[in-house]
């Protein structure tokens, strides 16, 4: 952000770190949504997680799928999370 821009109070693009879906819990999976500004839209993106053993698991996932607006590009982020652990289930973390 321009240090014009930050004077009179606009907005900064938020990176994927700072600006998050919830979470929601999907057949023992989490799903984080954090779809982030790209070109003017907002990239599907996100975290799959699961506790296995006494471990977390993580998987990043991006798809080349854009939205228009950050809410849609929540919802469909999770759309496509609950597709991957449908079809792997736990071969996320392999």
């Amino acid at each position: 952000m321009s240090w014009f821009t930050s004077l009179f109070g606009g907005r900064s693009a938020a990176t994927p770190s700072e600006r998050q879906g919830v979470p929601v819990e999907y057949k023992g999976f989490v799903i984080r949504p954090a779809p982030y500004s790209e070109n003017g839209q907002f990239q599907t993106a996100g975290f799959i997680d699961k506790v296995i053993g006494d471990e977390t698991k993580t998987h990043r996932f991006v798809r080349a799928d854009r939205q228009a607006d950050f809410d849609g590009a929540v919802a469909f982020t999770t759309m496509k999370a609950r597709q991957l652990i449908d079809e792997q289930g736990d071969r996320l973390f392999t």
